[in-house]
């Protein structure tokens, strides 16, 4: 259902709004992605990993703690560089909205720690259901707003109910808990010096990862316009269903999985096989459809004016496939405790997505097939990396 929301009404939002309202749109989420990995400190990833549940819950209150540090700093950082910061970016079009920045950076990363806290718990269908709240309350918004033509703040207002009703699904659960009673002051410090290596090193890992990607969308913008970062954002956004519902689900029951199969064996090799497999019988069917009939499709479905769309999804679809399988075993360096491993990736992609923009390619299509070339022989590299890691400890 989660999966299925977006897509459906995907038809009609293409005719409510423009081109250029959804580029606005994927500056804002650019910005507040960027802000929001950052947000808990990367802590919200060590929720899975300590033995007792009384640790796990303080480990989830440094990361709230850190988050609202986070969020804070942002906004201090709006109110000051708001107008050079939006000239950089040439998004002037984001002058109101860009205030509420901060709080959306804050409901992202609420939402990460609770997610994890949840997965912790195996409340998978729970997680489920808050997936699927999330679309419904997106949906709603952009929808009921599209039709009123207010523009890009139909999209933007969509996009931050979504965050504050995921979030009021998954705390109820965690209260349930009786848990939050155990949270204290010294445990908060000693959970935070022993996963210290979470903002020494994922944070930053992190941060290049998402910045690699969402630069792109700034980086387009900057070059080619907000209107063709409206249909290289819609094309994204498709492609990105897959990888967002099944293989975020499969991602979460992956390392929990794993993680219990190392503490009790020393190695993942069972789990990691297992899961490959999957997302190999999942993948290629899935991804080989949409290559074969996306380009056609998008504008038929999508409205005439989203032609072009159809094509960047083509382009872009053989990276998501790959992406699609490696995206799950980015973990494994945090189960093995080897960040620096991530850190390195990570860099590798900030680096890699910036690459083709440094060639002064006038012509779009061009610069989108070697982005997409780019990063998918990365992602295949990075695999056998990570098999390597595995293999040495079997």
């Amino acid at each position: 259902i989660a999966q299925a929301l977006p897509v459906l009404i995907s038809p009609i939002l293409t005719r409510l709004y423009s081109p250029s309202d959804f580029g606005v749109l994927a500056l804002f989420i650019s910005i507040t992605s960027i802000v929001g990995v950052i947000a808990n400190g990367r802590y919200e990833l060590a929720i899975m990993l300590p033995e007792k549940d009384e640790d796990a819950i303080n480990v989830a209150a440094v990361g709230f703690l850190f988050n609202i540090a986070i969020s804070l700093l942002f906004l201090i950082f709006i109110i000051i560089f708001k107008k050079p910061f939006l000239k950089l970016l040439k998004a002037e079009s984001l002058s109101f909205w860009i205030y509420f920045a901060p709080l959306t950076v804050f409901f992202i990363g609420l939402f990460q720690i609770l997610n994890y806290a949840n997965n912790r718990f195996k409340l998978y269908k729970d997680i489920s259901k808050s997936n699927i709240l999330k679309s419904i309350a997106s949906s709603l918004v952009q929808l009921t707003l599209g039709f009123l033509k207010t523009g890009t703040s139909g999209l933007i207002l969509g996009q931050m109910s979504a965050q504050a009703v995921a979030n009021t699904k998954l705390f109820s659960n965690i209260k349930k808990t009786g848990l939050l009673k155990e949270i204290k002051k010294e445990k908060i410090k000693k959970m935070a010096a022993q996963y210290s290596n979470f903002p020494k090193f994922s944070m930053w890992a992190g941060l290049l990862n998402v910045t690699g990607y969402q630069i792109v969308n700034l980086l387009i913008g900057m070059s080619y316009g907000q209107k063709e970062l409206g249909y290289y954002y819609m094309a994204f956004r498709i492609l990105g269903i897959p990888s967002s519902f099944i293989g975020t689900a499969i991602s979460q029951v992956f390392f929990k999985q794993a993680t219990e199969e190392k503490n009790k064996t020393g190695n993942i090799i069972n789990t990691f096989n297992s899961t490959l497999k999957k997302l190999i019988i999942l993948s290629v069917p899935i991804f080989g459809i949409i290559f074969l009939i996306i380009r056609p499709v998008f504008g038929i479905v999508f409205g005439k004016i989203w032609d072009k769309a159809g094509l960047y999804a083509m382009i872009l679809t053989p990276m998501f496939a790959i992406n699609f399988i490696v995206k799950t075993f980015t973990l494994v360096p945090f189960i093995y405790k080897k960040n620096i491993v991530d850190f390195a990736f990570q860099s590798g992609i900030f680096v890699m997505s910036v690459l083709p923009f440094c060639f002064g390619i006038k012509d779009f299509n061009v610069l989108l097939v070697l982005y997409s070339l780019i990063l998918s022989i990365y992602y295949f590299i990075y695999y056998i990396i990570l098999r390597s890691v595995i293999m040495r400890r079997t």
